[in-house]
């Protein structure tokens, strides 16, 4: 499935849910369905800078695609990194570098989070995309 088709079924999936209360719900399963990273992941080495809670994402490179895996110790913000994961893990540098999030805008997302959550985000998806860049020098 394409970036652009995932964020297309992500739309759909929260339009169901006519509330923010739901939506976040919502969003805090899709962190509890995350799959566990290791131990090694959650260490300083893979900390994200400019989040008030903690996060750690790794990417892989595998056949070409950019393999996202992540963890926080909050659950929004958990939930959060599950759809940026939804979206772009499993993709190709060239797709992620040239497919914005427009679903996150689409969705309010950014309307419903305080400044720092929000700025949080950000960070999760800059560092996704700095992944991407580093991985397309290689591919």
């Amino acid at each position: 499935m394409t970036i652009q088709e995932t964020q297309d079924q992500l739309i759909k999936e929260f339009e169901e849910y006519q509330d923010w209360e739901d939506r976040y719900k919502h969003i805090i399963k899709l962190g509890r369905e995350l799959p566990a990273v290791s131990e090694e992941v959650r260490t300083e080495k893979y900390k994200l800078e400019g989040c008030q809670s903690q996060v750690w994402i790794n990417a892989k490179f595998e056949d070409g695609k950019v393999v996202i895996e992540a963890d926080s110790d909050a659950m929004i913000v958990k939930g959060l990194i599950a759809l940026l994961i939804k979206v772009y893990s499993n993709q190709t540098p060239d797709e992620i570098l040239k497919t914005p999030p427009e679903f996150l805008n689409k969705l309010g997302i950014a309307n419903h989070l305080s400044p720092t959550r929000k700025n949080g985000l950000g960070a999760m998806l800059k560092e996704i995309q700095r992944m991407a860049i580093a991985y397309k020098t290689i591919a």
